[in-house]
């Protein structure tokens, strides 16, 4: 915060009057500058969309977003709240929006009817941030494709 406040040209009880701790100036900056850009509408749908989405996570997680992603997780357990804005903010709607290309691929008859769509997603992405969280292999497109892969292979 010191460095911060330096740089600014303020002193830290300007800071700390907008920003009550560091994870809060933190998200904040996460949300003007470094959040996950949310997915543009994909004119596609079926798994083609499911893959772009996921490709487009992967390759944002390995990125900035995902080093201050998994810093603001672990800042989290000691602040809930920094938690529960990241999670309404940046990751509930590209959560939703991946549950939609699911349903999506359930109503063209492209996974079976009784596929769990909120499930899948929480699988995929639970996946993909335990490797974030724990570097227990690599963040890589291969491996964003293969989970995909399986919810299709699955499904067939």
């Amino acid at each position: 915060m010191e460095e911060v406040a330096r740089r600014a040209g303020v002193g830290k009880p300007t800071l700390y009057k907008w920003w009550p701790t560091k994870a809060k100036l933190v998200l904040a900056t996460f949300h003007e500058r470094v959040a996950l850009a949310a997915a543009p509408s994909l004119s596609c749908t079926g798994e083609a969309a499911v893959r772009a989405r996921i490709r487009g996570l992967v390759e944002a997680l390995g990125g900035l977003a995902g080093k201050v992603t998994a810093d603001l997780i672990a800042e989290g357990q000691s602040e809930p709240e920094i938690l529960s804005e990241l999670y309404d903010e940046h990751i509930r709607p590209r959560r939703a929006a991946g549950i939609a290309e699911i349903v999506r691929c359930k109503t063209k008859g492209l996974l079976d009817h009784d596929v769990n769509a909120e499930l899948v997603m929480d699988g995929i992405l639970g996946a993909l941030y335990f490797r974030l969280l724990l570097r227990s292999g690599p963040l890589t497109k291969a491996y964003g494709d293969a989970l995909v892969d399986q919810l299709f292979r699955v499904s067939r």
